[in-house]
């Protein structure tokens, strides 16, 4: 395709302008995509405030966004299993396919990963059209939308901190933190058939969505003191307790809470790395502490699992902002923590 295309470009903090550049061309291997929708996820909202996210420094003009749908509009050569016309998710990060973890299968955790939206390894996708290959970039049933197709990127994350916990159905779990990847995680649990679920949160409207999708009780941490409430719970705490909100607070509570035998998953990071936390009573608990980086082989799974109805992603959408209107919409999302569930930019 020729033309050109906008493209929203973060230039320092809380500051972003409007370009024009060429439309991409799709290389051997890659499809060019007309963009759809971009899920606004706390990184961008990192960056674009602060202008960095843990060791990650904007030093550089940066096109952010990473979680988006849209449909093929052109192929490159060796492409077989895509053509014009399909709807698809774009899996944002893409590792080298050479090392070590790569051909593990382990492939969040290549060295040489380049990821969307991410200084110096490449651009994001608040923009309208991507070049991406096509071996990240997953077809979408005609029951899945692209909206969808862009929310499968933090479902994925919830998917994978159930997995990498080993949660079984009759298990009871606790999620600490319910903005998007903590009701991701809610939705992900009640999919593998757990029903006891306990969300906390500070913000009420993230309480009243947890319950919405999933969760069984919701405790107001504020209100309540969520460790006393989850250790007074029979057998003393829950089989499974998932940080999600990256707070130090939170992660310190994850370790009193969960029950003997039982296992915590640090899902959220945060800011510091190096934090206190509870080590005794995890090992008093003899309690299995688990991290995840991101997620690897579940575009699939996620996609499928929405199509079923097993997951209601689409309800965690709270605001849809206009591409012409993202500087607002960003600086919403910043400004207005406690009113926005989930929101997504509208290309």
């Amino acid at each position: 395709m020729e033309g050109k295309m906008k493209v929203a470009v973060m230039t320092g903090t809380r500051k972003m302008e409007m370009q024009e550049r060429d439309i991409p061309q799709a290389k051997s291997g890659e499809v060019l995509v007309k963009i759809e929708y971009v899920g606004i996820c706390g990184s961008d909202m990192h960056f674009f405030e602060a202008g960095r996210l843990g060791n990650w420094i904007v030093d550089v003009p940066l096109v952010l966004g990473h979680e988006s749908g849209g449909t093929v509009v052109e192929v490159g050569e060796d492409v077989t299993d895509l053509k014009p016309g399909d709807r698809v998710a774009l899996e944002p990060g893409v590792g080298c396919g050479e090392c070590e973890m790569c051909k593990k299968g382990l492939y969040n955790l290549c060295p040489n990963m380049d990821f969307m939206a991410i200084p110096h390894e490449r651009d994001g996708v608040f923009l309208e059209y991507y070049a991406h290959p096509a071996s990240m970039c997953f077809k979408l049933p005609d029951n899945v939308d692209t909206m969808e197709g862009g929310l499968m990127e933090p479902l994925s994350v919830g998917l994978h901190a159930v997995d990498i916990s080993g949660a079984k159905m009759g298990q009871s779990a606790v999620v600490l933190g319910c903005g998007c990847i903590g009701l991701v995680t809610i939705m992900s649990l009640k999919a593998a058939g757990i029903d006891e679920i306990y969300a906390v949160d500070v913000l009420d409207k993230r309480l009243e969505k947890a319950k919405e999708v999933g969760a069984m009780t919701v405790i107001n941490g504020k209100e309540q003191d969520a460790v006393k409430v989850i250790k007074s719970l029979p057998g003393g705490g829950c089989d499974l307790v998932y940080e999600t909100a990256g707070s130090e607070f939170t992660t310190l509570q994850s370790a009193k809470m969960v029950k003997k035998g039982g296992a915590v998953t640090l899902v959220g990071m945060c800011a510091n790395a190096e934090i206190t936390y509870d080590i005794g009573s995890l090992s008093a608990a003899e309690a299995r502490l688990y991290t995840i980086f991101r997620y690897r082989n579940l575009y699939p799974k996620a996609i499928k699992l929405v199509s079923q109805g097993k997951i209601p992603l689409k309800s965690i959408v709270s605001h849809v902002f206009d591409f012409e209107d993202i500087v607002n919409g960003i600086n919403y999302n910043i400004d207005n923590k406690a009113e926005v569930i989930k929101g997504v930019i509208k290309m």
